[in-house]
C-alpha cells in the first residue's frame, strides 16, 4: 500500500491518500490537545499507543458484528483504514455523570445512568461542537432517517460490548463519543477512532481517572494511563 498525500490533519491524526481509491493510511502523532485546541502538548508514546489501542477495540467490534473502517495496523503510528464519506455528528453515549453534562444538568460527577443517555453533537470545531437533536439533523440534511436510526443502534451495541469487556478488566466505561460514516457499499461504519482520547474510563475500585481527563485536569502520567488501561484488557505495546 502506497502512502501518498496528506489528505486532513486534525488535532491527533492525520489522514493520507494511497494508490487505492477506497483506503486511506490513518496516522496517529503524539499531539495532545484539549479546550478545542487551546492547550497543546506533545507526549512520547502517544500515537503509538492511541494506534494500538484503537486496532484493538477496533478489532474486537468487528467480531462483534459492528462495521468499522479499520483493516489493519501498517506500523507504531500508521492502519489501513476504509475511506468513508463521514457524517459531521458525535454520538455520545454516557454510562455515569461526568464531563459537560455535569455542567449543563447540574448533576454530581459519577451519578450513574439508568438507562445510559444518548446525545449527539455537530461535529465543528469554531462552533465547539455544539449539542443538536434529531430534527436539526433532518433540517440541515446532516444524515437522513435511516442513517441516524444506524448509528443509534451501532452507538448502543458498542456499549453492550465495551462496557463488559472494560468491567471485566477492572474498569468502568463512564462515557465515549463515535464518530460514523458511509462507505462506497452505502452502508454506515464505525470511523475515526476508540481510544482513551475520546471516552471516559475509570478504575472500578477507586474511581481514578484513566482517560485524556489526565490531561484535561493536570493529573500526569497521561500515556502511562493509557498503557495500563490497554495491558489491563490485554494489549501488548511492545509488540
Amino acid at each position: 500500500m502506497e502512502k501518498r498525500e496528506e489528505l486532513y490533519s486534525g488535532k491527533a491524526k492525520s489522514v493520507f491518500k494511497t494508490d487505492d481509491p477506497d483506503r486511506y493510511i490513518l496516522n496517529f502523532r503524539n499531539d495532545t490537545s484539549a479546550f478545542d485546541g487551546l492547550r497543546v502538548e506533545q507526549l512520547d508514546r502517544k500515537g503509538m499507543v492511541n494506534n494500538k489501542f484503537n486496532a484493538f477495540i477496533m478489532n474486537a467490534l468487528q467480531a462483534a458484528g459492528i462495521p468499522t473502517h479499520f483493516e489493519k495496523l501498517l506500523s507504531d503510528n500508521d492502519a489501513l483504514v476504509k475511506k468513508l464519506d463521514m457524517l459531521p455528528i458525535e454520538c455520545v453515549v454516557r454510562n455515569i455523570a461526568a464531563g459537560s453534562i455535569v455542567k449543563r444538568l447540574g448533576v454530581e460527577e459519577g451519578l450513574e445512568l439508568n438507562p445510559p443517555t444518548f446525545e449527539m453533537f455537530l461535529k465543528n470545531d469554531a462552533l465547539h461542537d455544539p449539542m443538536i437533536n434529531e430534527y436539526h439533523i433532518r433540517s440541515f440534511g446532516w444524515a437522513n432517517d435511516v442513517q441516524l436510526d444506524r448509528m443509534k443502534v451501532l452507538t448502543f451495541k458498542v456499549n453492550d460490548v465495551l462496557q463488559k469487556m472494560f468491567s471485566d478488566a477492572g474498569m468502568l466505561l463512564v462515557d465515549y463519543k463515535l464518530e460514523f460514516g458511509v462507505f462506497s457499499d452505502g452502508e454506515i461504519h464505525l470511523g475515526d477512532e476508540f481510544s482513551p482520547d475520546g471516552c471516559r474510563l475509570w478504575d472500578k475500585d477507586t474511581r481514578e481517572k484513566l482517560d485524556k481527563d489526565r490531561f484535561r485536569q493536570g493529573l500526569g502520567n497521561v500515556v502511562e494511563s493509557y498503557e495500563l488501561v490497554g495491558r489491563r484488557l490485554g494489549i501488548d505495546f511492545d509488540a
